[in-house]
Formats: C-alpha cells, sequence, structure tokens
C-alpha cells in the first residue's frame, strides 16, 4: 500500500520536473540596498511577474502539496452536516469533542474557523482575488478541494485560512486574520477523529472506498500531530504544534513516524509553555532578509519553511514532501512571488482621505523620525515633492519610498520574550531534518524581535507580536497605563467596530455590546507570554516621564494612517 501511495505521489509531482526554477540569495548574507525592495522577487518582466502573482494566489487558495498529512473527505462531510443527532459519529463527538461547535453546514465550519468570502466581481486592485478554478465555485478563501488519484475529494485548508482577514466587509489578502480557528480546529480533531472506527466513518457518512481510505490516512497521520489551542482568539501555536508532533516521531534526519513515540512522546518544553504569536502580513516580506517575527529564521526561502511546518504540523512523511518540493519547483516560486508583490490596503481605501488632519501628520512624521526611524525605517512622503500643491486629497497622503535596513535586525525592546524563547524548543530538531538542509533554511533562537515595517500598520491591530497591544493610543503609553483586558471583535462596522482615533480595536466603553459575551476573544494581560510591557523607546524617558504629549500622541498616529 506504502509502494502504491508513493508512485502515485510521484506520478503527481512530476508534472514541473523538468520547470528551471528562479533564483534569489536566501542565505544569511543576503543584502537589500537601502530604498529598494524585493517585491519583485525574482526581476521578472511586468507580464510574467502578473501571471506568477495570480497562479500562486490560487495556490494559496487550494493548498497545493500533493502530498499533504491530512485531507478531510468531502462528500461525507456534507453528508455528516446533514446527519440527525442520532448519527454514530455526532454521538462519538459529543461525547469526545468537549469542544465541538455544532456545525450543521459547510458555511458554518468556515465562518467558525474565521475564513474570509471572496470579494465581489466588481473588486479592483489588490482588493481583486482570483478564482481558483477560474470561476466562483468556492465561496470562502483559503477553503480548496483536492482531487486524490481515485478521484476522491478532500478538503483542505490553505495559507489564506491564516494569512487573509476581512476588514469591513472586505477580504484582505496577506493580512492576518484577526479571529483565525485553525489550530483549535486541529486539537478538536487530534482528539477525536483516531478514535472513529472505519466502518463507523463509512457507515454513518456514506463514503465510498476512495473516501475511507482518505480518512484512513488522515486518521494515522493525526495520531503523530500534536496541538495546541491558542491562548486567545487571534493567535496563532504552529510553535508547539510543530515541537510537539516532532516529539512524536523518530530523531532521524527525516522525523520517521514511531508507533512508540506516538504513543509515548519526547517531552518537550512547549507543552506548557506559552508561546503564541499572530501570523505576520505578507507584504512586509518585501523588506525582509530574515523571518517570523523574531527573526529566527536566518536563512531560506520563506514559503518553504512554511510548507514544511504545516506538513510536520498534518503529519506528513517527510521524504515525500522532499521529493515533491523537489519536482514542484514551479509551484513554489509562483507561491513566492505572490506572497513578495502582495501589497498592503490603505487607510484612505477604507476612510475618507479628509478625514486624516494633514497638518498633524506631517507634525507626525517629525516626531517619527527622531523617535522610530531608526528601527522601522524611513517613509517618504509625496507632500514632500516639489508638485505637493498639485496633488489631490488621497495623492499627497502617499508613501513614495520606504528606506528600511539592508539586513534585517532583531532588537530586545522588552516585549514579552516568550515568543522567541518558544524556538529553542525544537529549532535543533529543525536544523537537523534532510529537508532543512535541502532547503538551506536555518533556525536560530534570536534573543528580541524584529522592528517590522510599518506598511498598513493602521490595519495590522492588535499589537506587538502576541496582539497584547489593542491599538496606537495604547502603544503609545505608559505600560502600566495600557488596557489590562480587551475584546478582540469581528470588524464589521467601521463606524463602531474601529477605533478611528485610536485606530485599533474600541476598548472600555467603547466596546460593542454585542462583543461583551465573546470569552474566547477577550484579551486578559498578565500572563506569561500574553504581557503588553516594553517597546518604550521613545515613549517613557530613563526617570519614567511620557516623552510624548497628548497631542503629539494624536500627530504621530495621524501619521502613522498614512503608511
Amino acid at each position: 500500500m506504502y509502494l502504491l501511495k508513493l508512485v502515485i505521489s510521484l506520478l503527481v509531482i512530476n508534472v514541473h520536473a523538468d520547470y528551471t526554477p528562479y533564483s534569489a540569495d536566501w542565505s544569511d548574507q543576503a543584502v537589500i540596498p537601502l530604498g529598494t525592495n524585493r517585491a519583485n522577487i525574482f526581476n521578472l518582466d511586468a507580464t510574467t511577474l502578473d501571471q506568477m502573482k495570480i497562479a500562486g494566489y490560487k495556490h494559496a487558495n487550494i493548498y497545493p502539496v500533493a502530498v499533504t498529512g491530512l485531507l478531510i473527505p468531502y462528500q461525507p462531510l456534507l453528508n455528516f452536516f446533514k446527519a440527525d443527532s442520532s448519527n454514530p459519529i455526532k454521538e462519538m463527538i459529543l461525547q469526545f469533542g468537549k469542544n465541538y461547535a455544532g456545525f450543521s453546514s459547510e458555511a458554518e465550519l468556515y465562518q467558525w474557523l474565521g475564513l474570509n468570502q471572496f470579494n465581489p466581481d466588481s473588486a479592483t486592485g489588490i482588493y481583486k482575488i482570483p478564482y481558483p478554478n477560474g470561476k466562483k465555485d468556492q465561496f470562502y478563501v483559503g477553503a480548496g478541494l483536492v482531487t486524490t488519484a481515485d478521484g476522491s475529494k478532500g478538503l483542505t485548508f490553505s495559507c489564506f485560512a491564516c494569512h487573509s482577514a476581512n476588514l469591513f466587509g472586505t477580504t484582505v489578502l496577506g493580512l492576518t486574520n484577526k479571529r483565525p480557528r485553525a489550530n483549535k480546529f486541529f486539537h478538536m480533531a487530534r482528539g477525536v477523529v483516531p478514535y472513529i472506527p472505519n466502518r463507523i466513518f463509512k457507515l454513518s457518512t456514506g463514503a465510498n472506498a476512495g473516501e475511507v481510505a482518505m480518512f484512513d490516512r488522515t486518521k494515522k497521520n493525526l495520531v503523530s500531530v500534536e496541538a495546541v489551542t491558542p491562548q486567545v482568539l487571534g493567535l496563532d501555536t504552529s510553535l508547539p504544534q510543530v515541537a510537539l508532533s516532532l516529539a512524536r516521531r523518530n530523531e532521524d534526519e527525516y522525523a520517521s513516524k514511531s508507533k512508540i513515540y506516538e504513543k509515548y512522546p519526547r517531552p518537550n518544553d512547549l507543552e506548557n509553555f506559552v508561546a503564541d504569536s499572530k501570523p505576520m502580513p505578507w507584504w512586509n516580506l518585501k523588506y525582509k532578509t530574515r523571518w517570523l517575527a523574531d527573526g529566527s529564521i536566518t536563512s531560506g526561502n520563506p514559503i518553504l519553511t512554511n510548507i514544511l511546518w504545516n506538513e510536520i504540523g498534518r503529519g506528513a512523511d517527510l521524504k515525500e514532501l522532499e521529493i515533491w518540493m523537489k519536482n514542484n519547483r514551479k509551484t513554489i516560486d509562483e507561491l513566492t512571488v505572490a506572497a513578495f508583490a502582495t501589497e498592503a490596503p490603505r487607510y484612505t481605501d477604507f476612510f475618507p482621505a479628509t478625514s486624516i488632519d494633514l497638518a498633524k501628520a506631517k507634525k507626525g512624521e517629525q516626531l517619527f523620525n527622531h523617535s522610530c526611524l531608526k528601527c522601522h525605517g524611513e517613509y517618504q512622503k509625496a507632500w514632500s515633492l516639489p508638485n505637493a500643491s498639485s496633488l489631490n486629497a488621497v495623492e499627497i497622503l502617499a508613501t513614495t519610498n520606504i528606506i528600511y535596513h539592508e539586513k534585517t535586525s532583531v532588537k530586545d525592546v522588552e516585549t514579552d520574550p516568550q515568543r522567541n524563547e518558544g524556538i529553542k524548543a525544537f529549532a535543533d530538531a529543525l536544523n537537523n531534518l534532510s529537508i532543512s538542509k535541502w532547503m538551506k533554511t536555518t533556525v536560530v533562537a534570536q534573543v528580541g524581535y524584529v522592528p517590522p515595517p510599518l506598511v498598513g500598520i493602521w490595519s495590522r491591530y492588535p499589537y506587538l507580536h502576541n496582539n497584547s497591544i489593542p491599538n496606537l493610543c495604547a502603544l503609545l503609553s505608559d505600560p502600566k497605563m495600557r488596557p489590562k483586558s480587551y475584546i478582540a471583535g469581528p470588524a464589521i462596522n467601521k463606524a463602531v467596530d474601529f477605533d478611528q482615533e485610536c485606530v485599533g480595536y474600541p476598548v472600555g466603553n467603547k466596546i460593542p455590546k454585542a462583543w461583551l459575551a465573546d470569552s474566547e476573544a477577550t484579551y486578559r494581560v498578565g500572563k506569561g507570554g500574553l504581557t503588553n510591557s516594553g517597546h518604550t523607546n521613545g515613549i517613557i524617558g530613563e526617570n519614567g516621564e511620557e516623552l510624548l504629549s497628548a497631542e503629539d500622541k494624536k500627530s504621530l498616529i495621524e501619521f502613522l494612517k498614512t503608511l
């Protein structure tokens, strides 16, 4: 059976075997000349860039890894939704699945997962989302169907499940999903699915032989996976999912499967150590030479790293995955092009340009250049151009050039250290993998975090790597005065779900009443991994004094809206 599966996978993956891959400098010596970026990562002509970007977005919608470890038999899933409460599987899930959400339809599942809908056909620019199959046969971004060799359809979730977000009714590709439940879904599945007998699955869902085989393979792979539920809605637990899943495998160069470790996994600090973080926005990739919030991936293509981490967390066979990667460089290149070419949403796409006080924004630029530029880069504005007087209200707010660092740096500004400390729990295990060596990916634990480019910062709330600060007003305050709790509600109504003055989540008596019952989205500061201290340079002086007046803060925020 294994040989048959391997032969089938080889037939699938050799589609691009004659493809000559593009190259970029993924080494730890990579340099980006000041004032430039890698939006066109492979220096393609305009037509090829556009074609590869569209293809990459399609892959980001329908997960392209043919040897992925987990697939949900699609038609049986639909049949499950239609079944009544006496269905044997529903009874088992209700009995063992304490967190079972009681989905009654495909749409309810996607909504609970935090997936976002495709924008209307009338959408333009960065908001136009290409349909994976050339037609609108899917209605949620990041949920895709994969057809196996025997014709069975399997549901899987792709990049845009975590790297797209709803912003006041518009889906923005590359933006951090503010309310994802992918990790929680894996945790639920891990606790229930392996214990459902194949015959019960077949009887309860009407599955055919191919769908039963798909279910059986998913069950076996789930046994080599361990997942942790995020502390708060909006955070991601990929670190412990990778670390704890590796602890259920052998320590050889392919992390081969082990029935012993599946039953008795090796201890790992991330079983209890909180290292939650939010997924990073895609459009910042073009300015960086190392990856993740803490810069711990010091070399290698981040798309390959993402696929590897995904598949360790899905129980895939890493020998098969390495073969797939080597023979599907076209797909990887297309995903890479799309991720690096992604652009940030502008504040004026959602709010009138006249709502920004230009005089305050110009004053804010001066404050920024004095206090923030050294770490976060310089943002040159259209209002400084010789022809600024001829520009309209939108044009004059544009950023004309960004001067970030030649090499991505890491700074310790005393924010919560547990995310970067968590890397230590599995860095060696990752670096020792054959697939990591082929990818030339190296993971090195850092002290501190990357001060990121601030493009689209207005849309990237809540702030810091662990989402511990709800808005920019809180970020620019003394840590002792920052909110001790807030609610990460949905961004639906921009009049009440977004604080335009403070840029981010409303807090205190501004919180919409409908949010108050959402305990899963309530962020309580204080626990290790969830602290909101640090990031006080230029904000708080050596003697604890405020360095910015109330008016200074308003001006600085007005400037940040324009980035």
